[in-house]
């Protein structure tokens, strides 16, 4: 983890981000990209970046570059390497660039939750680039002084094209010397699977890992949906983290159809991390 990019609005939310990632730099000796973009409508640039060649951009950019240097003056990043730029377009786009051009091995984002109409019809920026990013996303709520954590949950539904998530979130729980515990979560009606169905599944998956399956490394939460199964059971097994992949596909892999992965960093007050897979 040499390069850790944040995108920031000037809110709290992004601030709390900032809080975090520059403790990730610290740690981790990484360079710190911070990136404010000016979002316009999607109509007026289409799939690409506005063209900042117009006078109004220029002048936005200018005000955001003021605004720049007042947000970036925080003790907790003294003696980070803050490499801070300002882009206009769109936010998803931008972010999505800037992880390209620049080698980025993660995002962390600030969040507030949206909920009710609003979720559905508007969603988030950080939902968006949830869904879409190839390097891991840390996504955070609230501002923590210390980003110490103890304990990682990682929920998944343990077939085999999960194993790299899982060791991606292995090596970061292990660079905080965290436990890591794995959480399935059983759904009621036709997506019900006996215990031994799930734990034998778990066996498999932890066998590739050369890790042995324990009643203290696996949790099998009952819940009636899967969002709210990683959450309750993440509470339950008093995580600091969950970590978890955003993609799934048939049978066992209900676990993540649909946007289970988005609704978790939705409405988790748990700082959320995922992996694209």
């Amino acid at each position: 983890m040499k390069k850790i990019l944040v995108p920031v609005d000037f809110s709290k939310p992004s601030e709390n981000a900032l809080r975090i990632a520059a403790q990730l730099a610290k740690k981790n000796n990484a360079e710190l990209h911070v990136l404010h973009v000016i979002e316009l409508a999607e109509s007026l640039f289409g799939g690409a970046q506005f063209n900042v060649d117009d006078e109004q951009i220029i002048f936005f950019m200018k005000l955001a570059k003021q605004r720049f240097s007042k947000f970036l003056d925080k003790d907790f990043l003294k003696d980070v390497n803050v490499i801070d730029n300002v882009e206009s377009g769109s936010t998803t786009f931008g972010i999505n660039e800037s992880v390209e051009k620049n080698d980025i091995d993660l995002v962390v984002m600030g969040s507030s939750g949206s909920s009710g109409f609003e979720e559905i019809v508007i969603g988030s920026n950080t939902e968006k680039v949830v869904r879409y990013s190839k390097v891991p996303i840390l996504v955070v709520k609230n501002e923590i002084e210390d980003f110490n954590i103890k304990n990682v949950v990682f929920a998944s539904n343990f077939e085999l094209e999960n194993l790299d998530a899982y060791k991606k979130a292995k090596n970061f729980a292990d660079s905080f010397d965290a436990k890591i515990q794995l959480l399935y979560v059983n759904l009621p009606g036709n997506q019900f699977y006996s215990t031994e169905e799930i734990r034998e599944q778990m066996r498999k998956f932890l066998n590739k890992v050369e890790v042995p399956l324990s009643r203290e490394n696996i949790e099998i939460y009952n819940d009636y949906t899967i969002e709210q199964g990683v959450i309750n059971g993440a509470r339950s097994l008093k995580a600091d983290l969950i970590a978890m992949p955003t993609h799934g596909r048939k049978g066992l892999s209900h676990f993540f159809n649909g946007s289970i992965g988005e609704d978790v960093v939705n409405h988790s007050e748990l700082p959320v991390m995922t992996f694209k897979i």
